[in-house]
């Protein structure tokens, strides 16, 4: 009998069944989160002219973000002992404030490129200006993702995340890689679905991202922290 019970909740179904339940929960708290900024969003429409009040909306989605990085990272894998949406409280609760200060400056830099790519011909730039752009907005997202999984995991200053997103952005391609394939899927469920399938898939690609960073989170591990 207490064999048993040591073993229950322990097995591959079981530790199935616990992915399933702290995805799903995530998901839903991801949602709540990012819900009322969303609302705004629709209402506001597609028109080019709404991107800085669009980039307003969108504010909440960091912190979102890095709370599920942070309750993904630490999800508990045995059944009975899973605490998924505590777990995100408790990364929105200390990861809010660091992802506001890099996601606010990646969102605006983000937004002006959108602006300029949107009012391209109005702004008398040679063609090869837009490629450069986009591939620099590309950059910045890749960044950015660095960057969450950074500040989701550890506690730097501002400034050392972000010079730590840039420099595993140049050693560590995997993580790189990683955060590319995440993009380009959720780009184009944006692209040829809608938004709200992108916003579903989100816990899976964060999932994934966290698990092609593995090495990344490793070396900050031993190399950057006591």
């Amino acid at each position: 009998m207490s064999t048993a019970t040591a073993h229950f909740g322990a097995g591959p179904l079981s530790r199935a069944c616990a992915l399933v339940h702290t995805l799903l929960t995530v998901e839903v708290l991801l949602v709540a989160t990012v819900a009322p900024g969303g609302a705004a969003l629709f209402l506001l429409g597609g028109a080019p002219g709404t991107l800085p009040l669009a980039a307003l909306c969108l504010v909440p989605v960091g912190p979102a973000l890095a709370a599920a990085l942070y309750a993904l990272h630490h999800r508990g894998h045995d059944l009975t002992q899973l605490r998924p949406a505590r777990a995100y409280l408790r990364g929105l609760r200390l990861n809010s404030v660091a992802a506001l200060r890099l996601w606010v400056p990646l969102l605006t830099w983000l937004t002006v490129i959108a602006y300029t790519l949107t009012h391209f011909s109005a702004a008398g730039l040679p063609g090869w200006w837009a490629g450069l752009l986009a591939l620099t907005g590309v950059g910045a997202v890749l960044w950015g993702a660095n960057s969450l999984v950074l500040l989701s995991l550890f506690h730097f200053r501002t400034a050392d995340t972000a010079r730590l997103a840039t420099y595993f952005m140049l050693r560590r391609g995997g993580a790189t890689a990683g955060a590319l394939s995440a993009l380009i899927v959720a780009g184009a469920a944006t692209y040829w679905f809608t938004e709200v399938l992108a916003l579903l898939l989100a816990p899976l690609l964060l999932l994934s991202l966290l698990r092609t960073s593995r090495p990344m989170i490793v070396e900050t591990e031993e190399e950057f922290t006591a």
